[in-house]
């Protein structure tokens, strides 16, 4: 995706933005597996991609919305703690909680 003069490129592996449709609404969806050694370090570098993907959708396609997909066992274990709550609202972050295993959607969090 290209903002004015920056570029955003997204690794298709594990993270990666796809274009949906939500009950007729258009949507963006931005993945994290949160594998990494500290859930903060991921939650840091999930937020300000969203933050940044959020401001560009707003620039290029503002009636997209965008989400944060996250494993249902992170949103129990770390997404429940009460500063990501809060992080949450203030940043007024919208979740799609899914569970891998079964590959479908647990819950929508707008």
């Amino acid at each position: 995706m290209q903002v004015e003069d920056i570029d955003f490129y997204i690794d298709l592996t594990a993270e990666k933005i796809l274009a949906a449709e939500k009950t007729g609404r258009k949507i963006a969806v931005e993945i994290k597996s949160f594998l990494g050694p500290s859930d903060v370090t991921e939650f840091h570098l999930a937020l300000g991609q969203c933050l940044n993907y959020r401001s560009a959708l707003r620039l290029t396609e503002p009636d997209r919305v965008l989400y944060l997909a996250i494993p249902v066992d992170v949103y129990n274990e770390f997404f429940s703690r009460q500063f990501i709550q809060r992080m949450i609202s203030e940043y007024q972050l919208k979740l799609l909680i899914f569970n891998p295993a079964q590959e479908e959607v647990v819950t929508w969090r707008d």
